[in-house]
């Protein structure tokens, strides 16, 4: 087994409370899955959360100071290592991305958050959210885009994104804001930052015709699957359930054009709305 990798507590609420877990847990004599069958979790998610990957939600962080009496250490510090600008169903998500060696995904009908430009990510929030406020727009525009700074990194993490054709007829934002993004990921696939594969129509079904679907991997803890809906999302750790996830990708790019074919057809599509918008 590999040695627990040594964390800096100084690194962050999340890092500090992971560090502190461990120390209870060896100090108690249990070990990831023992501490995990008394959380009702599994043995990886205590992992996870020993590792700073996972963020501590208050109900595990008072169960916890209740196991190792340690007069409510977790619950007071739970809170500023839970702190986050993102909506409560996808902050842990965010922040596992910053962690992640390689993040692969599916998506049935949007650009994925990491991959928008702001005016396509503009027009989806508007239309998500109709009546907002522009101050409230220009915020969710503003916390989207800077994820993407992730990609500055020029290797990881290994973002691999298989787009539904819907993706590329969509017009989201209208022909300029649509031109505009596929040219942003073509230019990410130009320049060998992200794999990029289309699921043509033609494929008909397959296995991940009922939704989205993340898959996050890490050097230090087991990979992760992510499956989300309207305002909603839900973070899976459970070994066989990732494993299943991860055949359901992998036989979606075996489905999808070759990446070169992928990016011929998105910069098909792009110069498409180019000439639409200039007509209009």
């Amino acid at each position: 087994m590999a040695k627990p990798k040594r964390l800096d507590p100084s690194a962050s609420p999340r890092a500090m409370l992971g560090a502190e877990l461990r120390h209870q847990r060896e100090k108690a004599g249990l070990s990831q899955d023992e501490l995990g069958l008394k959380l009702f979790v599994s043995g990886s998610f205590i992992g996870q959360l020993e590792a700073g990957i996972r963020r501590l939600l208050p109900e595990y962080a008072q169960k916890i100071d209740e196991i190792f009496k340690t007069d409510g250490y977790f619950t007071r510090n739970c809170e500023a290592a839970a702190r986050s600008k993102y909506p409560d169903h996808f902050a842990e998500v965010a922040e596992l991305e910053t962690q992640a060696t390689s993040i692969k995904q599916y998506s049935p009908s949007l650009i994925p958050g990491l991959l928008q430009s702001e005016g396509y990510a503009r027009a989806v929030f508007r239309g998500g959210h109709p009546t907002a406020p522009d101050s409230i727009i220009d915020e969710l525009v503003v916390n989207r885009i800077e994820r993407a700074w992730l990609l500055d990194n020029p290797t990881t993490p290994m973002l691999w994104a298989v787009l539904d054709e819907a993706v590329l007829r969509r017009k989201v934002g209208g022909p300029g804001a649509m031109a505009e993004a596929l040219r942003h990921i073509a230019a990410l696939a130009r320049r060998r930052r992200i794999i990029v594969q289309v699921l043509p129509f033609s494929v008909g079904a397959h296995t991940a015709i009922e939704g989205s679907l993340k898959l996050m991997a890490f050097t230090d803890a087991p990979p992760l699957a992510y499956v989300d809906g309207m305002g909603s999302g839900q973070l899976l750790d459970d070994p066989a359930t990732v494993s299943q996830y991860g055949l359901s990708y992998d036989l979606l790019a075996a489905s999808a054009l070759s990446p070169e074919a992928s990016l011929a057809l998105i910069e098909e599509a792009a110069e498409a709305f180019t000439d639409e918008d200039q007509q209009e």
